[in-house]
């Protein structure tokens, strides 16, 4: 029997819900065609502003000078306007001497008198050069040569060191053309025609909302299952980046009614409206159903095969764009810069963006999903033979990475992997390449950041890329960072890190770290005991969950030394931080961990001491010489990085 005509009212509702959202999953190319198709043309609205007030706007109309700059022949130095041909015959052997008129041509002084032959007139920079005169004489170059009288010693050519009348800009040449973005540069090109207002595009206003039921505005208090709103407070920055006039109007719980009434309101007062959340198939998600009854034609698309921000919708209501980015902040400005920066641009009057782009290797192998396009944030690094680019890897919750990363790359639809050693075009968010003073691949400490402050106070900057300790080795031996921070214990030789550096890399002592398991105040399982009788007693109980460490982490070694073969509930849970592994057993999703000491303490947990291990820097010689290097080596060595790292738990060595 055919499944369909078993389905329950329930079903077939729930089934409903779920045709509405990704009914067609198109292309990136496909959505943004008919998303522009949707929106353009359409004029653009202008409006007058003055000079200090348009900065950053586009020019709605081509400005004509309306004057010459400079409007008159002037003196571009300090000295004496002179008849060229009078100076023909000067030379060190045959000093020619000048009469002076009596007359100082200053700034903004209109010249009286003409220079006669035989005469010179004194005249500062950027004075208007007198009637008669054709050249300029250096003060320099001139001695005084009695009353009211100079000699000159070197021949004058037509036109030495005069600006000419429309020499800089014409009258009636074109100026800047519609289009151009108003800088500091083209306020001056205005100022100096004596132009107050232009008419420029009036920028588009662009009203935000962010959804859910979970989101708490900054500067209020966090409730537990709550986070912070930074998806508002990100594509508002970035709307007015790009030309938008921002309004955020704040955040709006998952309620159909109340949603609704926000959208209705917003798209009154803007013309556009952005929202973020509320695209995919939680129970919570109503925004898309909304936009059916906002206006015609509605959605646009909605699912794009896009990695990150496959939710997205894109919708016109009566000639307004309605966009509904995705709830992680990753997706969310991937979207927006991709999808929509474009589209913004345009309804502002702007060109498109010139986003600068160079080719990097990739160190790692990168995998990927067939079917959607993936663009993948990278940091980075100077190579040995270029650029080297390292996925940032933090995933589409991740606010850090755009702040973090370079630029990003693009993986085609059709590819599942990008191998390691490719070579890549990386598209950059700046636009020049930021590439770092001193760059540390490996395992991540939060003592590593008490050292690096000192670098940064300096005007340094430095790159820190987690990856753990064996990760770090790997880069090191590549040449693609001049530290790789590690702690990884030699059971054959029971020695910490110096058996595992290879030909090339060096030791640099870092400090000890107290290793041990983390656990709530309280856990009678665990109260009074050593590590390894802890461990016994959760093995013990099947009610007991872990949270373990990520694989190539030195802490994981540990771990596993303690565990054996037994493989407890949560020991595929594998985050990639100390603090996160604090983090899950404060909140209750794990009972116990491994962490450092000071992260638990941090914390507020319990800790049973296990391993002092040793955190060390494994350093390539090649680059020791370099500044940054050295640099870092002292702030290492010194008092107040000692004593900073004493008071957060750690011990120098």
């Amino acid at each position: 029997m055919d499944s369909r005509m078993t389905k329950t009212p329930l079903q077939k509702n729930h089934d409903n819900v779920d045709q509405d959202q990704f009914l067609t999953i198109l292309t990136r190319e496909d959505a943004l065609a008919r998303f522009e198709a949707a929106l353009f043309p359409r004029p653009v609205p202008s409006e007058q502003r003055s000079l200090g007030d348009a900065l950053g706007c586009a020019l709605a109309e081509d400005i004509v000078a309306p004057i010459d700059v400079p409007p008159f022949d002037r003196s571009n130095v300090d000295g004496f306007a002179v008849r060229s041909a009078d100076l023909a015959l000067a030379g060190e052997a045959a000093p020619v001497r000048m009469m002076l008129n009596d007359e100082v041509i200053a700034c903004g002084t209109q010249p009286v008198r003409p220079v006669l032959s035989g005469t010179a007139t004194s005249i500062a920079t950027g004075g208007p050069v007198p009637r008669g005169a054709d050249a300029i004489v250096m003060v320099e170059h001139t001695q005084p040569a009695g009353f009211r009288a100079i000699e000159i010693r070197r021949a004058a050519s037509p036109g030495q060191y005069v600006s000419y009348a429309g020499s800089d800009i014409s009258r009636g040449e074109a100026l800047l053309r519609a289009g151009t973005m108003i800088g500091s540069r083209e306020i001056g090109m205005l100022a100096a025609c004596g132009i107050a207002q232009v008419s420029v595009a009036r920028r588009p206003c662009v009203a935000i909302l962010s959804t859910g039921d979970e989101l708490v505005q900054p500067g209020a208090s966090l409730r537990p299952a709550a986070i912070f709103d930074t998806n508002g407070a990100i594509v508002t920055a970035a709307i007015t980046e790009n030309g938008g006039e921002a309004a955020f109007l704040g955040a709006v719980p998952d309620d159909e009614q109340q949603l609704e009434a926000a959208m209705r309101q917003a798209l009154q007062t803007s013309d556009m409206l952005v929202l973020s959340g509320g695209t995919s198939k939680g129970a919570g998600d109503v925004s898309h159903r909304i936009i059916a009854r906002l206006g015609k034609p509605g959605i646009i698309a909605h699912g794009v095969a896009l990695k990150p921000g496959k939710p997205l919708c894109l919708a016109v209501c009566d000639g307004k764009p309605v966009v509904i980015l995705p709830g992680f902040p990753t997706s969310a400005m991937f979207t927006f810069h991709d999808m929509i920066v474009p589209m913004l641009r345009r309804m502002a009057g702007l060109p498109p963006r010139s986003d600068a782009r160079v080719t990097a290797k990739i160190p790692v192998r990168i995998a990927s999903e067939i079917g959607r396009t993936e663009f993948v944030m990278v940091s980075l690094v100077e190579g040995s033979d270029g650029l080297i680019a390292y996925p940032t890897g933090k995933g589409s919750g991740a606010i850090t990475s755009f702040a973090q990363a370079d630029g990003f790359l693009r993986i085609d639809a059709l590819a599942d992997q990008m191998p390691a050693g490719a070579e890549a075009e990386v598209t950059l968010f700046t636009p020049h390449v930021r590439v770092p003073d001193l760059v540390i691949v490996g395992s991540h400490c939060t003592g590593l950041d008490l050292v690096t402050a000192q670098l940064s106070h300096a005007g340094l900057s430095v790159r820190s890329i987690a990856v753990g300790s064996l990760g770090g080795l790997a880069a090191a031996k590549r040449g693609e960072c001049d530290f790789a921070p590690i702690h990884l214990f030699d059971e054959q030789t029971e020695r910490y890190n110096a058996p595992f550096l290879s030909p090339g890399l060096e030791l640099v002592p870092g400090w000890r770290r107290m290793q041990g398991i983390v656990f709530r105040k309280g856990n009678t399982r665990f109260e009074g005991l050593s590590a390894e009788a802890a461990v016994r007693a959760a093995l013990a109980d099947p009610a007991c969950i872990m949270v373990n460490r990520n694989q190539g982490a030195g802490t994981r070694i540990l771990i596993d030394r303690l565990l054996g073969e037994a493989r407890p509930d949560g020991y595929w849970n594998q985050p990639r931080s100390h603090n996160a592994v604090a983090a899950a057993v404060a909140q209750h999703r794990a009972d116990w961990g491994m962490t450092i000491a000071p992260v638990a303490h941090a914390s507020g947990l319990g800790f049973i001491p296990f391993a002092e291990e040793h955190y060390d820097f494994a350093l390539v010689t090649a680059r020791k010489q370099r500044p940054a290097v050295q640099a870092f080596l002292e702030a290492l060595a010194s008092d107040k990085s000692r004593e900073a790292l004493a008071q957060a738990g750690f011990r120098p060595a």
